[in-house]
């Protein structure tokens, strides 16, 4: 059963960074899931820089943008996981429902994160889920970034309240809100 660590905290807060480090401590094999599709040069660049930083470190990075579970069952036992991030995925979630001529509800996000969790418990090794912090801001003045806020923080209550740990990045620096009992 997989040891669950949920890094969460504000944009640009060293969540990413922080989970790397973590997961580099852990000895044997390692998968970074990315998350983020290519939109743009701009982040065409920041994903380069997050390849820089794990190369030569043993991760083999697998692209996916919507079926992370599927992933995990597929790749995920006996290897220290990193998931970066939950809210990308999140956004991917919504822009595909939409394509769909749908809308991506709380209860569907709650069904995923019941997926992710519980097919984590059924693998080996430790998985990172990194995921932004949304809902100490203001209330957005308008319906989809007020769902995509809904949705968010429905999938970071499901998520914490599964993880073993929940680790809070604030301005770089960790702290422990949930531990393993």
């Amino acid at each position: 059963m997989a040891e669950i660590i949920l890094v969460t905290g504000g944009s640009r807060s060293g969540k990413s960074s922080w989970a790397l480090a973590r997961a580099e401590e852990i000895p044997g094999p390692r998968l970074y899931l990315a998350t983020c599709p290519v939109i743009d040069p701009e982040m065409d660049e920041r994903i380069r820089k997050h390849q820089e930083e794990r190369q030569g470190k043993g991760w083999e990075t697998i692209e996916e943008t919507i079926d992370l579970a599927g992933v995990i069952r597929r790749h995920g036992d006996g290897r220290t996981i990193l998931v970066d991030c939950l809210t990308l995925w999140i956004n991917n979630l919504i822009f595909e429902r939409e394509k769909q001529g749908g809308a991506l509800t709380e209860e569907d996000i709650t069904e995923y994160c019941r997926d992710i969790a519980t097919t984590c418990r059924k693998i080996s090794g430790a998985v990172f889920l990194v995921t932004n912090e949304v809902g100490m801001g203001i209330v957005p003045d308008n319906e989809t970034a007020r769902r995509f806020r809904d949705i968010a923080g429905r999938c970071n209550q499901q998520m914490a309240a599964t993880a073993d740990r929940v680790i809070l990045l604030v301005s770089g620096i960790p702290l422990h809100i949930k531990e393993k009992k």
